[in-house]
């Protein structure tokens, strides 16, 4: 009998079709599972969704608004009523974003095998991307906030999966070469660490990855490494579960 894993993620199991927790299919004999895990919902809202953000740039509408009507003539009271309004508005924009990062957070699985990387995603259609580690070029590890990250990987050669398909778990304006990336992890440097060792074991190449603080905005100073190049069935993607 194959042992039981234990599933670092946290939830309860959402999808009683899959054979196997966040997997579309048992896996082999051979293979076995290193690693599962989601996103954390609240770095999703923050840095993916860009809640706080926009919620400083609501603030500062409001605040602009209130200031027109009154150097206008207009009353407190016009003032209040109409940032009022405008804070309802605002409120319920920020909440229906929070909404989505907390459902794509708790409809994502990652999973690392001794093989691959699978990503199950999907807050409506849920579909699952099978990346085995010999089509995996490289790889990156990004430090968001406290202990979450980023790690987006490249695939090799022509290999593509759409960009539309892998959102929001694909590296930011990578249009042309989409990178599938795991987005806001728990603990990302220890998932990197794991991913690494992973890679290293199944390609064999002689590398290890670094952590990096990085701008959220740049890919300056961000660690990368670039297993040795081997043939292999191509990165399968888009299977419903």
């Amino acid at each position: 009998m194959r042992p039981e894993v234990s599933h670092s993620h946290g939830h309860e199991h959402e999808h009683e079709i899959e054979p196997q927790f966040g997997l579309p299919e048992l896996l082999p004999q051979s293979e076995q599972i290193l690693w599962q895990g989601s996103p954390d919902w609240k770095a999703m809202a923050r840095h993916v969704f860009h809640v706080r953000k926009l919620m400083v740039y609501f603030a500062f509408i409001i605040a602009i608004r209130v200031f027109v009507i009154l150097t206008d003539g207009g009353s407190l009271q016009t003032a209040a009523i109409s940032a009022l309004w405008l804070t309802l508005l605002a409120g319920t924009a920020l909440l229906i974003l929070t909404g989505l990062a907390y459902i794509s957070a708790k409809t994502t699985v990652y999973t690392i095998t001794t093989q691959r990387l699978v990503m199950r995603v999907g807050m409506v259609l849920t579909l699952t991307f099978n990346l085995p580690f010999k089509r995996i070029a490289a790889a990156d590890f990004r430090k968001l906030s406290g202990t979450t990250g980023d790690i987006p990987v490249k695939l090799m050669g022509n290999d593509k999966i759409a960009y539309v398909q892998l959102w929001p778990h694909v590296r930011p304006w990578r249009y042309a070469n989409p990178e599938p990336m795991m987005r806001c992890l728990p603990k990302a440097d220890q998932v990197a660490e794991i991913l690494a060792k992973a890679w290293t074991a199944r390609v064999g190449a002689d590398t290890s990855v670094r952590t990096a603080v990085v701008s959220s905005r740049a890919d300056a100073g961000q660690s990368r490494v670039k297993p040795s190049q081997h043939n292999s069935d191509a990165p399968s993607g888009a299977h419903p579960a």
